[in-house]
């Protein structure tokens, strides 16, 4: 039976980075890293959109999203000098009906207030600007000038896990079977092989699986898989100032290279739960309700050519579509790292950051993730992040 001083529970994006701090933040501790997908074939880090951005209607998720903004600006002086995720920094175009504008200008408001740079335009301007856009049914839109876009999310992936090879962290190939509590403290996991691992401290870093292990050790974590399928397609026309578009609608669509992916069509009010093993692509959501946006949005892609697509989980937290991050107010050595409902990969980095600054000086210093924490998970008290794509 091995002993660690902490075992994270996930190895993707989230945990690799919650590993990588704490070596940054000098914890000379042992850490064991628990991956049960070591490809990361079904992770949602590489089956995401893989996109930044700082229009979030809550001063602490656009800070948590500079602090990565910052270090994609760093990134070859952090990792070096091969460093590349192939950053687009095209922007976000959300655009509003005039039912949304209203919560668009106190968004801004509270982007402006953080220093975000974006823009605030009425329908007619952003017509002009961009003229591949229709402005039928909009009134306005938000652009980000700077400091917004898309990149590889296997690349800045693999950046992560490639920096823990030198930083003493055991890789463990295996899924959590249970968590061992002895009252107000977890005292290890069990992994699915049989293995045993003592652990000091648990962190939950496990993506959409985060409420089952939460449970594990007995403790209620309203996160669950929610499936979001992406859709590439052909296109005759080439929009190479397009910026990531959201249309009032949700459905959102960009380019990547030669050419398009969209999705964002699937309805808040399901029934539950995804099937967490299921990846398979909603095709008739792309015919049915994407094609028909696109056509009135961009005129130009009446006709296009769908190719190919891919399906993901969201770790998606029903109370208020934020994060959970930090420790469990009764059991302090079970931290959280959870729920972010799509704006995960954009903001691990700051969480990673954020949790190993609390494990080793007792608080956060750089990335302040307090608003986070699990008291308004047990006290059910939402705050609601209006702004989830």
């Amino acid at each position: 039976m091995a002993a660690y001083d902490i075992v994270i529970v996930g190895g993707a994006i989230v945990g690799s980075s919650i590993a990588y701090y704490l070596r940054e933040e000098g914890f000379a501790g042992s850490i064991a890293l628990v991956e049960r997908d070591p490809q990361f074939t079904f992770s949602a880090t590489t089956l995401s959109a893989a996109s930044i951005r700082q229009q979030f209607s809550i001063a602490e998720n656009i800070r948590l999203s500079q602090f990565t903004l910052g270090l994609f600006r760093r990134l070859k002086q952090v990792f070096g000098a091969d460093a590349d995720i192939t950053f687009r920094e095209n922007g976000y175009l959300i655009l509003a009906s005039e039912e949304g504008l209203p919560v668009l200008e106190a968004n801004h408001v509270a982007q402006a207030a953080e220093g975000a740079d974006i823009l605030l335009e009425r329908a007619g301007d952003l017509a002009r600007r961009f003229r591949w856009l229709s402005p039928e049914g909009i009134v306005a839109g938000a652009w980000g000038r700077t400091g917004e876009g898309w990149f590889d999310a296997h690349a800045l992936l693999m950046l992560f896990r490639k920096a823990l090879r030198t930083r003493r962290i055991d890789f463990i190939t295996a899924a959590v079977a249970g968590i061992d509590r002895d009252g107000a403290h977890v005292t290890g996991v069990t992994l699915d092989n049989g293995e045993r691992l003592e652990a000091g401290v648990v962190i939950n870093a496990a993506g959409p699986n985060a409420g089952k292990v939460a449970a594990l050790a007995g403790l209620v974590l309203p996160v669950e898989p929610r499936k979001r399928s992406v859709f590439v397609f052909e296109a005759r026309d080439r929009f190479d100032d397009m910026p990531l578009l959201v249309d009032p609608s949700g459905i959102y669509v960009r380019p990547e290279g030669s050419v398009y992916i969209t999705g964002g069509a699937e309805p808040e009010d399901t029934d539950g739960p995804a099937d967490p093993t299921d990846f398979d692509p909603d095709w008739p959501l792309f015919e049915e309700v994407i094609w028909p946006v696109l056509a009135t949005r961009i005129p130009a892609f009446e006709a296009i050519k769908a190719t190919r697509a891919w399906a993901g989980h969201y770790d998606y937290n029903t109370l208020d579509q934020n994060a959970v991050i930090g420790p469990h107010p009764e059991v302090e050595n079970f931290l959280f790292a959870n729920g972010f409902s799509g704006h995960g990969l954009q903001q691990a980095p700051a969480v990673g950051k954020a949790v190993a600054e609390f494990i080793v000086h007792g608080g956060y210093r750089t990335a302040d993730a307090s608003a986070f924490g699990y008291e308004r998970i047990r006290d059910n008290k939402p705050f609601r992040e209006l702004n989830v794509i």
